[in-house]
């Protein structure tokens, strides 16, 4: 029965249905290799994981992740100043991204992000 298992499995990666590259010889952590998406770069250029780009001496956020981040606590600060929100929401929403951004150097962007909303 195993043989027929890998014979479907070959047929499948020579057509290319698996959506992965496949390889002739079985891997132990059966990990899939995206070969269109696997990109080799040196780890100076830093490596994207959860809105961060980590570089080896230090963490930045993703610029895009500063920009959403801003629009949001943008609109839930002019909810609050119309009385849609509490200021414990708008607090907490604020609370929660400066916990997100505490993990990477952060300092100067929390001042530039939150310097509009200074009361």
């Amino acid at each position: 029965m195993p043989d027929v298992w890998r014979n479907l499995r070959e047929a499948a990666c020579t057509r290319g249905l698996l959506g992965f590259a496949c390889s002739a010889q079985p891997t132990s952590s059966r990990l899939p290799f995206h070969a269109g998406s696997a990109q080799v770069q040196p780890v100076q250029a830093g490596i994207p994981w959860l809105g961060f780009v980590v570089f080896p001496t230090h963490r930045r956020v993703k610029a895009r992740k500063v920009v959403q981040a801003s629009r949001r606590l943008g609109e839930r600060y002019t909810a609050w100043q119309r009385g849609e929100i509490s200021f414990a929401e708008f607090d907490a929403g604020v609370q929660g991204w400066i916990n997100h951004v505490r993990y990477a150097d952060s300092w100067g962007l929390r001042r530039h992000v939150l310097e509009p909303f200074v009361f």
